[in-house]
């Protein structure tokens, strides 16, 4: 039997959130194992940490590792992971969906989450404290033993399919008055903490994402650590992982290390000509 227009868009919609090469992802404690118990028993899961360390990449290996055990256990259809970068003006109809307006009337199209909950999958919603308090209160449902997605424009209730786990993050060092995790939203949810990866396997990381020998790898992991110390005494957040790798990548492109980590990260983690006169001192004790 022909497929429809509409079935045809609904696999092609889904078949683009689909991890089909293995991200590289470096285990640092039982974290693999705490995401597939909680998956097998489909709890929500919460990943908090500072910014750049791994909580995407982790996800999207997960995603990558539930579609390979999937595979090995003889299932068919992939398991999606469905994105979603969450902002002060995101609304609920970004999430769930909205009409379109067409020559012939109007159409509804599904949101990111209404997709994932409907065919399952992961959904991950990034930064979750980005997004306005009214816009996250539609995901308690689905956090809980109900597992529904209310979409009123539509006057539907949508149960999840069994496949479905909701993943949210936050980075707490963001948190204030204003932008914080409401109690009624975190305690749906188990949460796994990240930061920093320990000295070794960041590293690895470093070597293996950017490119660049060992012995570069291993100074820019120290240099990492030295400007993490430095939060509290005028620095606000220290290098990510993700900006030692940028500055790898420079060095890589035969940017001289000492320019290169100026621009990746002295320049990217203060405006403060100060702040950014030591933490030249601290990359030119590394980089002479």
């Amino acid at each position: 039997m022909a497929k429809t227009t509409e079935e045809l868009f609904k696999r092609h919609s889904i078949e683009e959130y689909i991890v089909s090469e293995e991200p590289f992802y470096l285990a640092v404690s039982d974290e693999i194992d705490i995401f597939e118990a909680a998956f097998a028993e489909r709890v929500p899961v919460l990943l908090k940490g500072p910014t750049g360390t791994g909580k995407t990449r982790f996800v999207e290996y997960m995603s990558w590792r539930l579609n390979k055990q999937s595979a090995k256990n003889g299932r068919r259809d992939p398991t999606p992971l469905v994105t979603v970068a969450c902002h002060e003006d995101m609304t609920a109809s970004d999430l769930v969906g909205r009409y379109l307006l067409e020559p012939d009337g109007t159409r509804w199209i599904d949101g990111p989450l209404t997709r994932a909950v409907k065919y399952g999958g992961l959904c991950y919603l990034d930064e979750i404290v980005e997004a306005r308090k009214d816009t996250t209160v539609l995901i308690h449902p689905l956090a809980d033993h109900r597992r529904l997605l209310h979409i009123e424009k539509l006057g539907e209730v949508i149960e999840a399919h069994p496949d479905f786990l909701l993943v949210i993050s936050y980075n707490p060092g963001y948190q204030s008055a204003i932008k914080d995790l409401k109690h009624s939203t975190r305690q749906r949810f188990i949460a796994i903490e990240f930061d920093f990866a320990p000295s070794d396997i960041e590293i690895a990381i470093i070597e293996h994402e950017s490119g660049v020998n060992h012995d570069i790898a291993q100074q820019l992991a120290l240099l990492g650590e030295k400007i993490r110390n430095l939060v509290g005494h005028g620095l606000q957040e220290g290098a990510s992982t993700r900006l030692l790798i940028y500055a790898g990548r420079l060095m890589k492109q035969d940017i001289t290390p000492r320019r290169a980590c100026e621009v990746a990260i002295v320049w990217g983690l203060t405006d403060e000509e100060d702040i950014q006169k030591s933490l030249t001192e601290v990359v030119t004790s590394i980089f002479p």
